[in-house]
């Protein structure tokens, strides 16, 4: 994969002044600039109605970068050099015209532009309609957005058509910050560098998949945005199933923008639909209550401020899914997501099926064996599971053993956060990791019928103590099979 080569250009951060420019955007930024991965005529520019001065937006930034875990120590050179790349623009979108007129003049003719849209998707289409009648975007211009990409399928269509009717698709980059992490990327390495690997990958070895993405967090002060979300739409329609494509995908031509979105594509459209009594056997709502994580007493969901005393929403989701295909006929994805519980981990579990026939006792099925284990966070790293002979004289005593690669023992080199390397590709115009409206439309397809199911049983989310594996639905729902979680299996 070659390296993305910078370019001169204006970046348009619409929202620049929030939280996502502050915790993310602005930090990862810095870090680009110190790496030497932004070309020294580009500038940043900050879009908000705060009618801050440069110096203003400069103060925040340097707090933002500071406090960023990921910038351990700030260099003096690159912090000068990359705060005098920031400049603010007011502009009151729909409202005084003069804003756009001051944003015309701060750009720079000749240059890439860049603008990327850290609002909510409500409000994208005011500002592409903005830019057009602005006349601010030019042939290769680019725009960025963020999720949600609408609540379902019919607002999700509205968006794009809004944003479509002033960018191209090929210039549309929907950005999910999970296809960012270093292993996401290395899953595809894994997978289509590595010969050995293939002819295991389809039903034949593999028993079941687990998709895994779970926090110890709260919604925090963002119950309101939660209580019109939940779960279901803010991991598993975007996150989630994307994890699920990476690893189901067939084989791409090539490692281009096309090929490997192409075939992400037809794993979502070979999810077996959802409906009705399907919903109620193969999917699982939680909502966390009271509890004590990592030693402290937490709130439950419902006493979280800023909602109301009661809510169906729900904060952890576990669903069985199947990719109706000739690779993936018969293998189950379990994917489960969930806030509050007892560890914050995200990865990818491919169990093995066990051997035909086993000639040493006590290791039949359910052995544990054949796991491999692609981890997204924390400790990023690939472990693959064998049985090993306890070493001794004596009876025969086999045990599961791993074999580690760990990303940061490995290699000498910083892995670039999610948001390094997204930005870096959105300013040398490469769209592989990004999602194609194509891709965001097929997963609210069939995520809707699973939403209308539920509001349709009635049922509210089943309670789970914050601090727990979730609630106990879960177990039993890969459990009807004689499968368990994959935590679990290893404290057996």
């Amino acid at each position: 994969m070659q390296q993305p080569v910078p370019r001169p250009t204006d970046l348009v951060v619409f929202g620049g002044t929030g939280d996502l420019s502050m915790r993310k955007l602005l930090p990862s930024l810095y870090l680009l600039d110190r790496d030497g991965h932004l070309d020294e005529g580009t500038r940043l520019i900050a879009v908000s109605r705060d009618g801050l001065t440069d110096a203003d937006l400069r103060d925040k930034a340097a707090s933002a970068v500071r406090g960023h875990n990921a910038v351990q120590v700030v260099e003096p050179e690159v912090m000068r050099r990359f705060l005098e790349r920031l400049l603010h623009v007011s502009v009151d979108v729909g409202g005084d015209p003069s804003g756009w007129a001051a944003l015309a003049t701060a750009l720079t003719p000749g240059r890439d532009r860049v603008f990327y849209l850290a609002v909510p998707p409500m409000i994208s289409g005011a500002i592409c309609r903005g830019l057009r009648d602005t006349d601010l975007v030019t042939p290769g211009s680019r725009v960025v957005m963020e999720k949600p990409l609408g609540r379902d399928l019919a607002s999700a269509q509205a968006v794009n058509e809004e944003v479509g009717a002033v960018f191209d698709e090929s210039r549309i980059y929907r950005i999910d910050h999970y296809l960012g992490k270093e292993t996401v990327q290395n899953l595809l390495v894994l997978r289509f560098a590595n010969v050995f690997l293939e002819p295991l990958w389809n039903s034949r070895w593999i028993d079941h998949v687990q998709i895994t993405a779970s926090e110890t967090v709260g919604v925090g002060g963002r119950r309101g945005y939660y209580d019109s979300s939940g779960a279901m739409r803010d991991m598993v329609q975007n996150h989630l199933l994307q994890l699920l494509c990476l690893t189901a995908m067939e084989p791409p031509s090539s490692y281009d923008r096309d090929a490997v979105r192409d075939e992400k594509l037809k794993v979502l459209q070979s999810l077996r639909p959802m409906r009705g009594d399907r919903v109620a056997r193969h999917t699982v709502r939680g909502q966390y209550t009271s509890g004590t994580v990592h030693g402290e007493e937490v709130l439950g969901y419902l006493d979280e401020a800023g909602g109301p005393p009661t809510s169906d929403t729900e904060t952890f989701v576990a669903l069985r899914a199947e990719v109706a295909n000739w690779r993936w006929a018969g293998v189950p994805f379990y994917l489960r997501t969930g806030k509050r519980m007892a560890h914050s981990r995200s990865e990818i579990v491919i169990r093995f099926r066990d051997v035909p026939h086993t000639i040493f006792p006590g290791t039949g099925t359910g052995s544990g064996a054949g796991s491999l284990v692609i981890r997204l966070q924390p400790d990023e790293g690939i472990h693959l599971t064998m049985l090993a002979k306890t070493p001794g004289a004596g009876a025969l005593r086999l045990r599961p053993v791993p074999l580690e690669l760990s990303f940061a023992d490995t290699f000498s080199t910083r892995s670039p956060e999610a948001y390094e390397r997204l930005l870096m590709d959105v300013l040398a115009g490469d769209s592989t990791l990004f999602m194609r409206r194509d891709e965001v439309e097929a997963a609210w397809r069939w995520v809707d019928p699973i939403i209308q199911a539920w509001d349709g049983l009635g049922a509210a989310p089943e309670p789970y103590p914050a601090g727990s594996a979730g609630p106990e639905g879960a177990n039993r729902l890969i459990g009807r099979t004689g499968r368990m979680w994959h935590e679990e299996e290893n404290s057996r």
